[in-house]
């Protein structure tokens, strides 16, 4: 059975404006406050590094550090995934 992918705004990253979304990319794991998208980044507000997970159903992150105050960007190129966290 095939399934076909359309393109639709405000779905995907556009739908988690203003949530506190993980971006799961090549490298590191970010977390933050989502206030931008466009074709080439994201923005994040109060975010922060992971360097360590812990289990993920067990609640805050083991070691994240929080970036410097103010706007963050990744570029999506980077992003291997996304989503939000509880």
């Amino acid at each position: 059975m095939k399934r076909i992918v359309e393109d639709v705004s405000d779905e995907g990253l556009e739908s988690l404006l203003g949530e506190r979304v993980t971006l799961f990319c090549s490298a590191y794991i970010y977390t933050g406050k989502l206030t931008g998208v466009n074709e080439t980044c994201v923005r994040l507000d109060s975010a922060s590094i992971v360097y360590e997970t812990g289990e993920l159903s067990s609640g805050p992150w083991k070691d994240a550090q929080p970036l410097p105050p103010g706007a963050w960007y990744v570029q999506l190129s980077a992003v291997e995934s996304f989503g939000i966290l509880k």
